[in-house]
């Protein structure tokens, strides 16, 4: 493991702590990294909205954000047990789990993982969501790893949950709805960006993203600008 990239990726996650961040490219982060540092293939992130759904917020590739919508539209698979349970679910060989979850099985194999973990989101006893690690090959997951990913998870967590008063206000609620908003007009900019390039989902979110990062924007805010032809964005179309 990188020991360089970890402590970087704990005080960028931390600095969140303090700082109006964008949600969307924050979880991102999480997820890439988890898979830079971490034995994983790729990594999404789940989170619930104000009425206690779960949602699709982040994913390292569309692969897994598309298993992660398949997981929610057929309510079944182990980061939604892993969201109601608030505990890990470790299942280090899908093949052997296919009578508990077999669309979910089926599908994951099919995308080609054979392993996940799903680790809870979660401050004492409130869990907001669930950090799902997969892996290409089925076997054993190295346990000091899982608990960096936990470690990782529970930053995260904190990060959500930072500007909810001590009156339990409605402002997570309404930072998520936020977000989930931010989500779609994000795939709705990729998938315009990706037909008008002729590229892929995934490289269509990296130059959205890159190029909010290079001129200090919100991700949703170059996403909405796209969509609508709002304003100029010199380079994105390069």
């Amino acid at each position: 493991m990188n020991q360089q990239l970890l402590a970087k990726t704990f005080v960028e996650l931390a600095d969140n702590l303090v700082a109006d961040f964008d949600l969307i490219d924050f979880l991102r982060l999480l997820t890439d990294r988890c898979v830079s540092m971490l034995d994983a293939s790729a990594a999404g992130v789940l989170l619930a909205d104000r009425d206690g759904k779960l949602r699709v917020m982040a994913a390292s590739d569309e692969e897994v954000r598309l298993l992660e919508l398949f997981q929610l539209q057929n309510d079944e698979g182990p980061c939604l047990e892993c969201f109601g349970t608030g505990v890990p679910v470790i299942v280090p060989d899908l093949t052997r789990e296919a009578g508990r979850w077999p669309r979910f099985v089926t599908v994951a194999h099919r995308s080609g993982f054979g392993a996940v973990q799903a680790l809870p989101m979660r401050l004492r006893a409130e869990t907001v969501g669930a950090l799902n690690l997969f892996r290409a090959a089925p076997g054993p997951f190295d346990a000091s790893a899982t608990l960096v990913a936990q470690a990782l998870a529970d930053v995260a967590t904190i990060s959500l949950l930072q500007q909810r008063s001590a009156h339990r206000s409605t402002a997570l609620n309404e930072q998520l709805q936020t977000a989930l908003n931010s989500r779609v007009l994000i795939e709705q900019a990729k998938g315009k960006l990706a037909e008008r390039q002729s590229i892929d989902m995934e490289r269509a979110f990296t130059a959205l993203r890159g190029y909010a990062r290079a001129h200090n924007r919100r991700l949703s805010d170059v996403a909405r600008a796209f969509i609508d032809d709002s304003e100029p964005l010199p380079g994105l179309m390069a």
